[in-house]
């Protein structure tokens, strides 16, 4: 599932037709860059595409049955560490993964980080796995509320008056599921908190480990358990890797690369991107999610459940409706100091 590496908006670019003050050289943009405009374009592809997959991954693991979420989820971590490997290998990164190694305010975190996505990702396959993806997309819906209120938790920050409405309606969604659902809808709030945690963390490393390093020291820490954990599935004769054809193998190996990959569109996106546009985008994979539980899974839909995606669905139209506002005012400033100097 998406994976948050600490995107950022890109720096407002320099025109060359805008003249330096006296006394300064005129400023040259940094060599390399393109122009924000040309970026954009590329930019929205590699997001839809990093979204996307994400959206489509219930498909996937619908065709690993009839391996079940520990044994996915285990070979999910050991097959993106040997793709992470050749990747670390073709680049030559091989001295950045050992500077991250060496520097606590980066292992630290990524640690942590680790715990995290692996119980968002058992929790997301077992919720797929068992009939539940309805439930699992419900959790990507509301994250980005659990983020708001991380926000003000965790960084004391002080929310606008749209946020607290948004939030305000989250928690009457999370009570309409959870009379709807006869439960809390306890996979969707794991999948929520996990993953907006895991966004949290990550964001405290920023740029001093990217998508590459950090999923290589995350997948190195989860490795030892994870391949243990085949082990004992293959002894038990639980695990189905060697043993429902070559199809079946190829397709678990294959997580590797389809964890992998749309983490890199990701990165490719954000550099690109503004957070605003990043921020509308990743509603992309819970909308596909649900298609997906409802068309190809059909998996029930009651009117009181409906009722409470809607309610949910509201709060995040109150939270967009905030982003672009904030973004807006943000752009004015941003326009008025520049028209200033």
């Amino acid at each position: 599932m998406p994976k948050p590496e600490g995107s950022f908006s890109p720096a407002p670019p320099i025109d060359p037709r805008v003249p330096a003050p006296a006394g300064r050289p005129a400023p040259q943009p940094p060599a390399g860059l393109a122009p924000v405009d040309k970026e954009t374009t590329p930019g929205i592809l590699f997001g839809i595409g990093a979204y996307g997959l994400w959206g489509l991954l219930p498909l996937y693991f619908y065709a690993l049955r009839p391996a079940g979420a520990v044994e996915i989820v285990a070979n999910r971590v050991v097959w993106s560490l040997v793709f992470c490997v050749l990747l670390i290998t073709v680049t030559r990164s091989w001295r950045v993964l050992a500077a991250a190694f060496r520097n606590r305010t980066v292992i630290g975190p990524l640690s942590i980080a680790a715990a995290l996505i692996a119980v968002n990702w058992l929790t997301y396959t077992y919720g797929v796995t068992t009939g539940q993806a309805v439930e699992a997309s419900l959790g990507y819906f509301i994250n980005p509320l659990v983020s708001v209120l991380l926000g003000v938790f965790v960084l004391k920050e002080k929310l606008r008056p749209l946020q607290w409405a948004a939030v305000g309606i989250g928690f009457i969604a999370v009570g309409v599921l959870t009379v709807s659902y006869g439960k809390l809808p306890w996979i969707a709030l794991t999948l929520a908190l996990s993953f907006g945690l895991y966004g949290f963390v990550k964001k405290r490393v920023g740029p001093r480990a990217d998508a590459i390093t950090s999923l290589t020291v995350e997948t190195i820490v989860l490795a030892p358990a994870a391949a243990a954990t085949m082990i004992v599935l293959a002894v038990s004769g639980a695990a189905t890797l060697a043993s429902n054809g070559s199809g079946h193998f190829w397709l678990l190996v294959a997580s590797g690369v389809i964890t992998a990959v749309p983490l890199l569109f990701f990165g490719a996106s954000a550099r690109r991107l503004p957070m605003t546009t990043i921020g509308l985008l990743q509603y992309f994979a819970p909308v596909l999610q649900f298609i997906v539980a409802l068309v190809v899974f059909k998996e029930p839909m009651t009117l009181d459940r409906w009722i409470g995606f809607g309610v949910v669905w509201l709060a995040l139209l109150v939270l967009t409706v905030d982003m672009l506002l904030a973004a807006g005012k943000n752009s004015m400033i941003r326009k008025r100091a520049r028209a200033a100097t």
